[in-house]
């Protein structure tokens, strides 16, 4: 479903327009996700709700994904606009309307990690936890990728 238009952008959550060779090379050159195979990334898209930003002849040229029970917690990640259609306000545009999502508009607590993107976010609701010691991570040992 067309979730919101803007400029000749649109952004859609229908799974079949995802192109996984456009995610799957995005994540494999960023900060967070260089490590992980194509597998990783195809099973991490085909459990969760992936989101597209498509430019007006229907290439897509951004994503978001989302983990969610759609009630109580929702956790987005990978969200990325590809360099040539940055400086356009895609990002926040593509975070908002997975924000306003009709199955997710009544999430009661969103989260997400950046180490460099605050400014999208900030605008958007999200801030630094009032009290970072609430929260505990177990991270998986990375294995070496060939």
């Amino acid at each position: 479903m067309i979730l919101a238009t803007t400029g000749g952008y649109e952004v859609d959550d229908d799974a079949g327009r995802l192109d996984l060779a456009v995610i799957t090379g995005f994540l494999r050159t960023a900060y967070w996700s260089a490590h992980r195979s194509r597998e990783t990334v195809e099973r991490a898209v085909s459990r969760s709700m992936g989101i597209g930003l498509y430019a007006g002849d229907g290439s897509q040229v951004g994503f978001a994904r989302v983990v969610t029970d759609a009630t109580t917690f929702a956790y987005l990640a990978d969200v990325f606009v590809v360099p040539e259609h940055r400086g356009r306000g895609l990002a926040r545009f593509l975070v908002r309307a997975v924000l306003e999502h009709p199955d997710l508009a009544g999430v009661e607590r969103w989260m997400l990690a950046t180490a460099d993107a605050h400014g999208v976010y900030e605008p958007l609701g999200f801030a630094a936890p009032e009290d970072p010691a609430l929260f505990m991570v177990r991270q998986a040992a990375r294995q070496t990728i060939r």
